[in-house]
């Protein structure tokens, strides 16, 4: 891989996804890239990337960009968003809506309707969770909702018993979602820089955690932006521990250690997933 190679990668993942890839990627882009020539029976990235080039519809586009997507996750990451969720949520009149931008493997989505559960009781089969991503290598694995059992025992044992069933025979060792919790849970392709989102809001919650990193300040104002009519009047959008949005959009105005709300919750429409 050649230094136009890799300028080219941080060129073409950036139009297709937004994705800033900094120098010390070059690494991580080689050995993640390096399969899909393998796969083609390739020797050189530049065939590669013209290949890619030539064929803007091609669905390696697709393996591409999930190649070079970061799936950092957990069960109940950032434990602090969920009691003030329950908070809020336990206000709503209604079925609860919540939108996660970057379901990634499914353990964020599927935290929420866990939440959701415990907070809602027999209301909330009627709530849905919205999760989305780009990665559909990752959504595919969130839709098998099973988990290694050592990624669930850092759960409590009570939300073990309640929520997981544990497998056994050529399941042994792994943990499977029960199916009362992953029927609140909606997966779904989106890519945050498309012109149309493929879904509807208002949603009284939109998780949007540790994605806005792999933006540039721009991509992240237009994307706050968009989100605006996405959201409930009284709504919460939930950003990551290393994301700030209070000097990137003057839309959204700090509520919580990395909670936001609508700096105009009137500017709060309906919207046509666009």
């Amino acid at each position: 891989m050649t230094d136009a190679d890799f300028e080219r990668v941080r060129k073409l993942i950036y139009e297709r996804a937004g994705i800033v890839l900094a120098e010390h990627k070059r690494e991580m882009v080689y050995s993640r890239l390096a399969r899909r020539l393998r796969l083609h029976k390739l020797t050189r990235f530049t065939d590669y990337l013209a290949r890619l080039e030539q064929h803007p519809d091609s669905r390696e586009w697709e393996s591409f960009t999930n190649a070079l997507t970061t799936n950092l996750t957990a069960f109940f990451r950032e434990m602090h968003h969920f009691p003030l969720l329950a908070e809020h949520v336990s206000r709503v009149n209604g079925p609860v809506r919540i939108w996660c931008a970057a379901a990634s493997t499914g353990e964020e989505p599927y935290s929420i309707a866990m939440q959701l559960s415990e907070t809602l009781g027999s209301r909330a089969p009627d709530s849905r969770v919205v999760g989305t991503d780009i990665d559909t290598d990752a959504l595919a694995k969130a839709r098998e909702a099973v988990y290694p059992i050592d990624q669930v025992a850092k759960l409590d044992e009570a939300r073990r018993k309640r929520f997981f069933l544990r497998g056994s025979g050529p399941r042994s060792g792994q943990a499977m979602i029960r199916p009362e919790i992953s029927a609140m849970v909606e997966l779904k392709q989106l890519n945050l820089l498309a012109s149309k989102w493929p879904i509807e809001g208002p949603f009284d919650a939109i998780f949007c955690r540790n994605v806005m990193i792999y933006f540039d300040k721009t991509t992240q104002a237009r994307i706050l932006e968009r989100f605006v009519p996405f959201l409930k009047p009284d709504g919460l959008l939930f950003a990551g521990h290393s994301e700030n949005f209070s000097f990137i959009s003057q839309a959204f105005r700090l509520r919580g250690q990395t909670v936001y709300e609508l700096a105009n919750p009137a500017s709060s429409q309906p919207p046509s997933g666009r």
